[in-house]
């Protein structure tokens, strides 16, 4: 795909003249037609609901999403990590539609189908473990967090659970209390569940020393309202909306030795960082650790709403039979996009591509960091962010303007971090490497233009 417009050469602090190959801008953003769908829904679509890039999309090439008016968007968003194998992969469509002429749903508590079983299987082989697994499947990833929180529970018969500053868990009462996030993810929505206890992380950026102090806190909280009262403890092992934040080496595994010598049901929250994002198929592989229980969502279902839980046979078995389930549960349709997950997966081509852009982000953004307004680029495989701070704290506007300016000229990015003062690039694990580079080249030349 070639640009349809002439391109001056390209400056480097300017968004707008570096060469379009993959993008291809019949108009501003949004167009026109974006525009007159847009009004619409203001007129029907409660205001409650945000929107980073006000275009309506009509189709997708990989990791181009094309609008209503022709535009060629570059994708470094994938719906938030959900379309890691792209936003139209034709073995996700095949899959899903041919289920679709079979049956749409039955309800999985009421008559039985064999897909769910098999991805049930799938998660219970390739979950981090060594040990017996069972597996239950739900429709949001909220929905995988809170009926850990009951597993747990049921197992264990204690009532409160840990969490860890910046933590997103999702939206749901019970997670909102257990994400850290106040606007706008808590605000306006209390009083929140009680039995949820706070407590440090060590992100490797900001604690040069390790983890020690960090654990040390933990050890504390834990002491403080008692061992024996805490059913879980609940961590993303990079942790999302709260900034793409990688732990301390040997955080993760310090908090495992916690979990299991007081009793503690380990969950590892993967719901954003699973199915391949940082180069291997959970990111808990990359620090040699195995939560009790380990939960997917996003990229399981390639779009499709599916989420899991997945952990130790004894823990998942210890609820009382009918106390888990749900309408819409292990939907057949959503069931078949995970198994054509599985079989990408399992080639690993995506798996490589995901080290493949890590390297491009990091060539393309670290020199950046000698910028001013610029404190740090992280992550792992195509989970990476830029931050925004300078001597007065965290900039969140710089972020903001450097974002908008992306997305104005065809790059769809997003923010994050308890501070807003993150970008962050979520790009399919397949997504080519000129359009990487191209999207890349947008962002640079975006957050050039803003720091300038």
């Amino acid at each position: 795909m070639t640009a349809t417009r002439e391109v001056a050469p390209a400056r480097a602090d300017d968004p707008a003249s570096v060469a379009a190959t993959a993008r291809r801008l019949l108009t501003e953003l949004p167009g026109p037609r974006s525009r007159d769908l847009e009004a619409e829904r203001r007129r029907q679509v409660t205001d409650a609901f945000g929107i980073t890039m006000p275009v309506f999309i009509d189709h997708a090439l990989n990791a181009l999403l094309v609008d209503v008016d022709g535009n060629h968007l570059i994708d470094f968003a994938s719906g938030i990590a959900v379309t890691s194998v792209g936003a139209a992969n034709p073995r996700v469509a095949r899959r899903a539609a041919a289920q679709l002429e079979r049956f749409t749903h039955t309800c999985f508590m009421v008559t039985e189908y064999a897909s769910f079983v098999d991805v049930c299987r799938w998660l219970n082989e390739h979950t981090p473990g060594d040990f017996e697994k069972r597996t239950a499947l739900f429709t949001t990833g909220a929905e995988a967090v809170e009926n850990a929180v009951k597993i747990a529970r049921a197992a264990t018969r204690r009532p409160n659970i840990l969490v860890f500053d910046d933590a997103y868990h999702g939206r749901t009462q019970l997670t909102m209390a257990m994400t850290a996030k106040e606007n706008p993810y808590r605000l306006n929505f209390g009083p929140l569940p009680g039995s949820v206890f706070r407590g440090p992380t060590a992100p490797a950026h900001a604690t040069p020393d390790g983890p020690g102090e960090a654990l040390t806190q933990v050890e504390a909280l834990l002491a403080e309202h008692g061992q024996e009262t805490f059913a879980a403890m609940v961590i993303e092992p990079i942790q999302g909306e709260g900034g793409f934040i990688v732990h301390a080496p040997g955080f993760l595994t310090g908090l495992r030795e916690i979990a299991t010598r007081h009793g503690i049901v380990l969950v590892i929250d993967e719901i954003q960082t699973g199915m391949g994002r940082t180069g291997k198929l959970f990111a808990s592989e990359h620090e040699g650790i195995a939560g009790d229980i380990t939960l997917t969502a996003k990229a399981l279902g390639a779009g499709l709403p599916l989420s899991a839980a997945t952990g130790r046979a004894e823990l998942m078995n210890a609820v009382h039979t009918g106390g888990l389930g749900g309408t819409y549960a292990g939907n057949p349709v959503a069931c078949e996009a995970a198994l054509a997950v599985f079989e990408i997966l399992g080639e690993g081509t995506l798996l490589e591509n995901a080290g493949r852009i890590e390297a491009a982000v990091r060539r393309r953004l670290e020199p950046l960091v000698a910028l001013e307004g610029v404190a740090d680029v992280r992550g792992r495989g195509a989970m990476m962010a830029i931050e925004f701070r300078d001597g007065s704290g965290p900039r969140g506007d710089l972020a903001a303007a450097a974002a908008k300016a992306a997305n104005a000229h065809g790059v769809i990015t997003l923010t994050c971090g308890t501070n807003g003062n993150v970008i962050r690039l979520l790009p399919p694990l397949g997504i080519e490497a000129d359009v990487l580079d191209e999207g890349l080249a947008v962002l640079e030349a975006s957050i050039r233009s803003v720091l300038s």
